[in-house]
């Protein structure tokens, strides 16, 4: 299925109220999880594209509208765990960790019925997401 990117909202319209929309556009179709991230939150998504302003990101990202779209992604990770995306390529990252961090990792793992990887996924892009979030509230108060 190919998936063109999300147009901009248009000016008139709220743009958070926008945005979702369009997420919910492309939610609709059922992409994989990868290619929704890529479109609406990524680096080039749409997201960034309407909210290109630190302040103006910091706001959207506490609003209803992106709690929704990240629960759209949520729900389609869950849907496609542990299948490789055929249209974006796939990175290998080999982590150096203590014997046991990873038998800590693996018990989690087993105890929520996924993959070591889908679970350290899991983890990264919340982290990833609390710390963006934490960057923006330290840049806007200095």
């Amino acid at each position: 299925m190919a998936v063109k990117a999300p147009a901009l909202p248009s000016a008139g319209a709220p743009a958070a109220t926008s945005v979702l929309q369009v997420a919910e556009r492309l939610y609709a179709m059922a992409p994989e999880w990868v290619v929704f991230f890529r479109e609406v939150l990524g680096v080039d998504g749409i997201v960034r594209r309407t909210f290109s302003d630190p302040d103006a990101l910091l706001r959207f990202e506490c609003s209803p509208q992106y709690a929704r779209i990240r629960e759209m992604l949520d729900s389609l990770r869950s849907r496609q765990r542990d299948q490789p995306s055929e249209r974006e390529a796939q990175r290998v990252v080999t982590v150096r960790m203590p014997s046991s961090l990873h038998e800590t990792l693996k018990a989690e793992a087993e105890q929520c019925r996924v993959s070591i990887n889908t679970l350290c996924i899991s983890k990264l892009m919340k982290l990833l997401d609390e710390q963006e979030h934490r960057d923006l509230t330290s840049g806007r108060a200095g």
